[in-house]
């Protein structure tokens, strides 16, 4: 088979061919149609990713979507035809899906929505696993509470808008104003990311905060959610909780926190099967219209591939970047 191969850190990939893996057991053999771009893949292919390393040479790209071809011992639930997608690897010695064909473990797999394209499917495992346990598995997202998502606009921001909002959530974001309308068009509210968060915590939660708080972006964003929480019953979940950051502002409001390391079960091979059963929620969801992933219009291949890293890098995409395979 074709696949883009890292030899080394921070140079081109190179497109090859090597030989086509075999389903071994609890593996299925998947065609990959499609391979998702993530921020994060730049920052592999860079070497500058410590939490999520490659072992080269190595066949990065964490999400696909693709047609089984064969199925290995012991796999349930899925058979040969079947169209699947999920977070499949690329990191840690796990091939990842800038390739023809990958053998995937069965539990990170499910099936693909039905009125999703491929494309639509590769764009959705990451940021949605992210988001949900972000929202349902730590903050227990539930009807009528009020959520507020920094970074609305974003990869996993949009997805947890719309995550929140099948939840029943009375949910605001905050985004630029650009991204106003597409808030809007969630039934959530935008606000912008410039005002103080003392004065929307103000104007939308007369001073007592929001009962969860998702930061997607990190950094000084995660500082301010300890001050947007509830007193004593708000939650704070984060994706980008490193740093050095101060508890004081989310202790004097009795609130509580918990972060998101969406990469363990691929990396450590542990709890595998939560990463299938969160993304046969996404295709409920989808197939139920309440979910759909934001894609850059733009086509690429496996030759083009540096094509679509610049443009994450330069900030010329609009909405999630995915890779054509065949």
């Amino acid at each position: 088979m074709k696949a883009l191969v890292l030899n080394e850190f921070n140079t081109p990939y190179q497109l090859q061919d090597i030989e086509k893996p075999v389903a071994g057991k609890g593996e299925v053999l998947v065609k990959i149609m499609a391979s998702g771009i993530n921020p994060l893949d730049l920052k592999i292919q860079a070497g500058q990713a410590a939490h999520a390393k490659a072992v080269l040479p190595a066949i990065l790209g964490i999400d696909m979507a693709g047609i089984v071809e064969a199925v290995g011992e012991g796999v349930k639930g899925v058979k040969v035809g079947d169209e699947v997608y999920g977070m499949t690897g690329g990191i840690a010695g796990v091939q990842g899906s800038l390739a023809e064909y990958a053998a995937v473990d069965a539990d990170l797999l499910a099936l693909k929505p039905s009125n999703l394209t491929m494309k639509e499917a590769a764009a959705l495992p990451l940021i949605f696993i992210t988001a949900w346990e972000g929202l349902v598995d730590r903050a227990k997202v539930s009807k009528d509470k009020t959520v507020l998502i920094h970074g609305g606009g974003g990869g996993v921001g949009h997805i947890a808008v719309q995550i929140a909002k099948a939840f029943g959530a009375k949910v605001f974001a905050t985004v630029s104003p650009k991204d106003f309308d597409l808030i809007k068009s969630y039934g959530a509210t935008p606000i912008d990311y410039n005002i103080p968060v003392e004065e929307y915590v103000q104007q939308y939660t007369q001073g007592e905060g929001f009962d969860i708080v998702l930061d997607t972006v990190g950094g000084t964003v995660l500082d301010a959610s300890f001050k947007a929480a509830k007193q004593y019953t708000g939650h704070v979940a984060s994706i980008l909780g490193w740093g050095n950051h101060a508890l004081a502002p989310l202790s004097f409001r009795g609130a509580t926190y918990s972060g998101v390391f969406t990469l363990y079960p691929l990396i450590s091979g542990k709890n595998r099967k939560q990463h299938g059963d969160i993304l046969r929620k996404a295709t409920e969801m989808a197939e139920k219209k309440v979910l759909k992933p934001i894609l850059d219009q733009a086509n690429y291949s496996l030759k083009t591939i540096q094509d679509a890293y610049d443009a994450i890098a330069n900030g010329k995409t609009k909405g999630k970047v995915v890779v054509s395979v065949p």
